[in-house]
């Protein structure tokens, strides 16, 4: 059965962008490593963007690190995307799969509750009494649909796995291959095909929940994505990321720049410890990522839309901040009242005005 991708929250990358990889699969005149889709050069338009082709830019970062990261890929290493949450590790890793392999879904969610049989492959049960082992029975998960297939696995947050879970890994990223010891003959080895690879991330935050072993991380090349250096840069990406997630969500008005500027603002100067001026402040443990600024930026208009019909502003602001900053630490609250109490009133315009005037709305 088929689903209208209109109903779609989030359709996969592949889906999303299908006319700019095929007008680029087109075009492209390139070398291309065994079992990918699309040239380095071409994946690399695809994320970084091509106004000449009508490629939108979808990831900003580092360019260089996308290079890095391609030709990673064409080797025999996996590559480990590690960085601070909400740097779109995760998009990154969706963007370089659907280019490299045409999807990106062949994904593993790291977590405690992760085991063997949901990276590798389980069984029908119900087949495997009744007929025994066989490829009937046999149900395989992405490492062995990347492998058989020739497509590249991601595997998210995998620091996040027990230690003997993540070295699941190693024969597939070694010798490129996995043993299904339930079987005989041909059919109890399965040997990778060009194209194979794995994107593993982690943040960087979370390393030592449980950290990778020596071994594993010898069969991968690290890359660190970092938040977004420039302020406008920042700041162009939230609009253009909160206006979107406001059309799905029904809300006719687009977000104020002006009560963008101060939410990307305040978001910067508490991540950073440091206000423009150069002023100390008290840092939350909370994470303040460009991410959590959009998904603010979003429940801003959603509240301003909703409630009142109109976009929202900084009263808005500081009612949506509250949960973000209380996620790590009550102490948090307090460090941001005392941002609003403090910093805010030394800007000029309306809107900070209005965020010191509305900080009684934080709870406690």
């Amino acid at each position: 059965m088929t689903q209208d991708t209109h109903e779609l929250q989030r359709p996969p990358a592949e889906v999303r962008y299908a006319a700019e990889l095929e007008k680029l699969a087109q075009d492209d005149t390139g070398p291309k490593p065994p079992g990918w889709a699309l040239s380095l050069t071409a994946a690399r338009r695809f994320i970084v963007g091509d106004d000449a082709l009508g490629v939108t830019r979808k990831f900003v970062g580092d360019t260089a690190l996308i290079d890095r990261a391609l030709v990673t890929l064409a080797t025999s290493r996996g590559l480990m995307l590690v960085g601070e949450p909400g740097t779109a590790k995760s998009l990154l890793s969706e963007l370089i799969a659907a280019a490299v392999s045409g999807t990106s879904t062949l994904t593993i969610q790291g977590g405690a509750a992760t085991t063997e049989d949901q990276i590798k492959y389980s069984w029908n049960y119900a087949l495997l009494v009744s007929e025994g082992p066989s490829t009937r029975s046999l149900v395989p998960a992405p490492l062995l649909t990347g492998m058989s297939e020739g497509r590249v696995v991601r595997f998210e947050e995998i620091t996040r796995c027990p230690l003997e879970v993540q070295d699941s890994l190693l024969s597939p990223l070694s010798d490129r291959v996995m043993a299904i010891p339930e079987l005989a003959g041909p059919e109890s080895m399965v040997f990778a095909r060009d194209g194979f690879n794995v994107i593993a991330t982690a943040n960087t935050r979370d390393r030592g929940v449980n950290e990778m072993s020596a071994a594993l991380k010898r069969r991968f090349n690290f890359e660190t994505v970092f938040p977004i250096a420039d302020f406008a840069v920042e700041l162009d990406l939230v609009e253009a990321e909160a206006t979107r997630l406001l059309e799905r969500s029904g809300v006719e008005a687009a977000p104020r720049r002006d009560v963008l500027e101060v939410l990307v603002t305040t978001f910067r100067e508490l991540r950073a410890g440091t206000t423009e001026e150069g002023r100390s402040l008290d840092k939350p443990q909370a994470v303040m990522s460009t991410a959590e600024a959009v998904s603010v930026a979003h429940a801003v208009g959603v509240r301003g839309w909703f409630l009142r019909g109109e976009p929202g502003g900084a009263a808005d602001i500081v009612e949506c901040l509250a949960g973000t900053a209380a996620k790590d630490s009550a102490d948090d609250l307090t460090r941001l009242r005392r941002y609003l109490e403090q910093q805010a009133p030394r800007r000029k315009g309306e809107q900070w005005k209005a965020l010191h005037a509305a900080r009684h709305l934080l709870p406690g």
